[in-house]
């Protein structure tokens, strides 16, 4: 049972998560999200032109892999990462394997801004790493939602970003076991929306 409040709700689902990661199905559930997302992209392939990504931190699920892979099937593709700024919006820097990235204050990889190489960018989808995740269905449409670690920045950001971007494709990526309902957590009236979420199951979009 997870406690009253978000705060020891995380906690409950960053203890699970480390002790998912390390136990035997672990790599076969990666094996199975990482399936689903090459599945996305060849999909997808006309829309999306550059990802916005992550760098795992406390045993996220790392697909930097596979997204490396697609970047390289065309010279089109391209890849960013999130740096955060000092009012807690995000930023996102064109990304290459192999570029020197700086430990934010939380302790988050991230991009240079300074690196003249590497502008910033607005991706076509941003993939988005959930401590726990929620859907709740309205009339006729469902809606997915992202429980993060607090700080609010992709909510601000994807709130910015989807005015000036309305296909912009917000994906959460999570596992099954993650899934929360409604007593354990709702979403509230600053939360943006996930456009879908991405588990071991596969990909459900909103409809």
């Amino acid at each position: 049972m997870h406690g009253n409040s978000p705060k020891s709700l995380r906690q409950d689902l960053l203890a699970q998560r480390k002790e998912f990661a390390g136990s035997a199905s672990y790599a076969k559930t990666q094996e199975a999200i990482v399936a689903s997302l090459t599945q996305l992209l060849a999909k997808y392939d006309a829309q999306i032109q550059s990802i916005a990504l992550y760098c795992p931190i406390q045993d996220e699920l790392d697909l930097r892999p596979a997204l490396l892979t697609w970047a390289d099937s065309k010279a089109s593709k391209v890849l960013a990462l999130p740096f955060a700024r000092p009012d807690k919006h995000l930023d996102f820097y064109v990304w290459e394997e192999g570029d020197l990235l700086i430990p934010s204050r939380h302790g988050v990889p991230e991009p240079d801004p300074n690196n003249p190489r590497r502008p910033q960018i607005t991706p076509d989808c941003i993939l988005i790493p959930c401590v726990g995740w929620s859907q709740s269905r309205v009339g006729d449409q469902t809606h997915y939602w992202r429980l993060g670690y607090g700080g609010g920045y992709f909510d601000r950001t994807l709130a910015q970003l989807r005015k000036a971007k309305p296909k912009l494709l917000c994906i959460g990526i999570g596992f099954d076991w993650q899934k929360l309902d409604d007593a354990q957590w709702q979403a509230q009236a600053h939360d943006e929306p996930l456009d879908a979420m991405l588990t071991e199951s596969g990909l459900v979009i909103t409809c």
